[in-house]
């Protein structure tokens, strides 16, 4: 336990990721190109119509580079990869097919990252080897990014030209490793084309470590008991809560109802009486 004094925290001291710029956005990306396997796009040749099922965040590429004109901040480049699963149908009355395939776009932020000049060693122990010290690394501050997941505002097929909308790229920047992700590798030919408009919800944050003077007050002990765990289903089943609002849907919210005082509609006047 610290060895605090007359009930005075003891100084320590720490080495922590310290945040030192940062940035909230909001950015709607349009007309992003959907690349498929040689299936999937056989199906996108012949679909009349075509309606995004789900949108899920795969990876983001993160490049990290000093601006020579202004020491102390850095650029950012960010690429998403996001993968579509949509259904698409060739006609009327005709039995939809799903299909599934990667959307990619960029992002550039520049933030204050400070400045140093020293290069960083650390050592791990690896299993069934020496204890070496890892590659040195110089003293660029680190780029973090939260990104919540895609949300898809719009969903069209085109044919593929030179309308500048995105339909005509290539898949030559996609990693390897996503292409391998669809069973094949991903095609830029086809007579069509099926393009997303995504809006996306993202911080990005500079990170250093560095070494801090922070109070501790006592170690932090679990006060949760593990509990034991069962193979039975019918005994996790009986732990789970009762769905309420599947049978009863929630109300309108407060912040809808109209009523400046926060309360409900009560009869066509507001029930705060």
């Amino acid at each position: 336990m610290a060895d605090n004094k007359n009930g005075c925290p003891d100084a320590v001291c720490i080495d922590a990721g310290r945040v030192y710029d940062s940035c909230a956005d909001k950015d709607c990306h349009e007309s992003l190109r959907v690349f498929c396997c040689e299936r999937d796009q056989q199906l996108i040749n012949c679909a009349a119509v075509a309606r995004v099922r789900k949108a899920e965040l795969l990876t983001t590429c993160i490049d990290v580079e000093a601006l020579p004109f202004n020491r102390g901040y850095y650029a950012c480049d960010l690429t998403f990869y996001v993968d579509i699963t949509a259904e698409v149908c060739s006609g009327r009355g005709q039995q939809p097919n799903m299909i599934s395939g990667v959307a990619s776009c960029t992002k550039k932020v520049i933030l204050y990252g400070s400045e140093g000049n020293v290069k960083v060693f650390s050592s791990e122990f690896t299993d069934n080897a020496f204890d070496r010290q890892e590659m040195p690394s110089q003293s660029l501050p680190r780029c973090v990014v939260q990104v919540a997941e895609p949300v898809v505002l719009d969903a069209r097929l085109v044919n593929v030209c030179d309308c500048g909308c995105g339909c005509t790229l290539t898949c030559d920047h996609l990693p390897e490793t996503l292409r391998c992700r669809y069973g094949g590798d991903l095609t830029s030919g086809g007579e069509r084309a099926l393009v997303v408009t995504l809006g996306l919800f993202s911080i990005v944050q500079m990170v250093r470590n560095v070494q801090m003077l922070v109070p501790v007050y006592d170690f932090c002990m679990p006060s949760k008991e593990c509990t034991p765990t069962s193979d039975s289903p019918c005994d996790a089943f009986r732990h789970m809560g009762f769905p309420v609002d599947e049978f009863f849907p929630p109300k309108q919210s407060e912040n809808d109802s109209g009523c400046g005082c926060g309360c409900r509609y009560d009869n066509g006047g507001c029930g705060c009486g």
